[in-house]
């Protein structure tokens, strides 16, 4: 199987280089300044005629710009700029979206190709996936920059098919490396674009998305003040009419289809206490973990479950793949909860050997709970693909959206396989879930620098 998968992966990465060659990107060769016609054989949008016209700005930078024929040569509709790194042109972008059209003609294929295997009607439930984009003030060909806002403005092209009945960011939407400005900001565009009218949406916190690696980085006081990244996303998100909660304040929330209750959980819960140098006491970045409000708030929402097939979605995961804790504080508490939910158990939570912040000591009695289980946990944070089952409950971490590339000590050997490149399909990473209650089965349907199918029993 190790070998199979490896000589797919060749595969794939193969197309891609070659994807990324002047055949399949014909304009590359149009680097003298004027006006040029051009069409479906140098692989136009849609395969249109349009007015291809290269210029230079007052640096002496090499532009180029297409309009279709029909219309003013000056209102141009794609854009893009030599890049002397590269040694190429840009992917273009549409002036008004910042959206690459190889990308929105790449996500069509793969839609295309994933709706034949998804079965439509009662209890078959498709959920977009996107996670840890790391946006950051920075214009790199390499690793984590401005794509992380052009991966989401991407991402949410899945919606025009229709397909999706809920999206999820799973969090570290910001890399959180910028001054607390700019990172409020960087959060601010990445909401607006997130944001939809069309399909209802779950936002979820990440250990980053409180800025506090500019902090470490300078040694400085906390560059946000407390709630800030609540303050700017949750509002959006609890106002939507097709979730439900308990309160506002912690991130936690739900989202019912036919018999499928999806539940958002906030796994970087943490106390925003400041020193007398108006430093944190918690480190966000590194202390991911669960507080006893969020918890008593999730008792609550299971034990009026009844019916309901259930998953639950977070930034990290709360245990390992041995069953340890993954969270600095009560993660393996949250997975004994969920065990002893399908267990119908009645008791009391503990926590050992934690600060009296992290104490749980929640009631809970889910004796009166029926025909309710929890099938699977949904996360991001580690960078890779996994899954293990423990318990009965299927975990699933998905790839981060964030391109990693191969020169970066923090990249992961998981991307490092993939040699992710700019421009090419392998710089983003996202996801299509099926549910199918009907099938007892879990579809895991990626694109880009994630696998293409992944199939899991309920």
């Amino acid at each position: 199987m190790l070998d199979f998968f490896a000589k797919k992966l060749a595969q794939v990465l193969n197309n891609h280089k070659q994807e990324n060659n002047n055949d399949t990107d014909p304009m590359q060769g149009f680097l003298k300044v004027g006006e040029y016609s051009v069409g479906a054989q140098e692989n136009t949008p849609d395969g249109g005629n349009y007015t291809l016209t290269v210029y230079k700005d007052d640096h002496g930078i090499l532009h180029q710009a297409l309009s279709p024929e029909e219309s003013d040569k000056l209102a141009a509709t794609y854009v893009r700029r030599f890049d002397s790194r590269l040694g190429r042109f840009r992917a273009f972008q549409n002036r008004k979206t910042g959206i690459r059209y190889n990308v929105t003609d790449y996500l069509d294929n793969f839609l295309e190709q994933i709706k034949p295997q998804i079965r439509s009607g009662n209890n078959s439930i498709n959920i977009g996936v996107l996670t840890d984009t790391h946006y950051k003030d920075t214009d790199s060909v390499d690793f984590y920059g401005n794509n992380g806002l052009i991966h989401v403005r991407e991402f949410n092209h899945l919606e025009k098919s229709g397909l999706l009945h809920l999206k999820a960011h799973l969090g570290d939407w910001i890399d959180g490396s910028d001054a607390g400005l700019i990172g409020e900001s960087e959060l601010i565009k990445l909401r607006n674009s997130f944001k939809s009218t069309r399909t209802p949406f779950a936002i979820i916190k990440g250990n980053h998305d409180e800025n506090d690696k500019f902090d470490e980085h300078h040694d400085l006081k906390a560059s946000f003040p407390e709630n800030e990244f609540e303050k700017i996303m949750w509002p959006i998100m609890y106002a939507q009419k097709e979730l439900k909660y308990i309160s506002r304040y912690h991130g936690v929330a739900y989202f019912d289809k036919d018999d499928l209750r999806v539940i958002f959980v906030n796994t970087s819960d943490v106390p925003y206490i400041l020193d007398e140098q108006g430093k944190k006491k918690y480190d966000t970045k590194l202390t991911l973990a669960i507080r006893e409000d969020q918890v008593e708030e999730l008792i609550e929402i299971l034990s009026n479950s009844s019916g309901k097939k259930i998953i639950l979605l977070s930034h990290g995961n709360p245990i390992n793949r041995k069953g340890g804790n993954a969270l600095k504080y009560n993660g393996r508490s949250l997975h004994e909860l969920l065990v002893a939910f399908n267990q119908r158990e009645k008791g009391r939570m503990h926590s050992h050997n934690v600060p009296p912040e992290f104490t749980l000591s929640n009631d809970f009695d889910f004796t009166n709970v029926e025909n309710a289980r929890v099938i699977a946990y949904f996360c991001g944070h580690r960078h890779v693909e996994d899954q293990f089952r423990i318990n009965g409950i299927q975990y699933i971490l998905f790839n981060c959206s964030a391109l990693m590339g191969p020169g970066h000590a923090l990249t992961t050997k998981y991307n490092k396989n993939w040699n992710r490149q700019i421009d090419d399909i392998t710089e983003f990473a996202g996801y299509v879930v099926n549910v199918d209650l009907v099938k007892s089965q879990i579809q895991v349907f990626g694109y880009g620098a994630a696998s293409f199918k992944r199939v899991f029993s309920i």
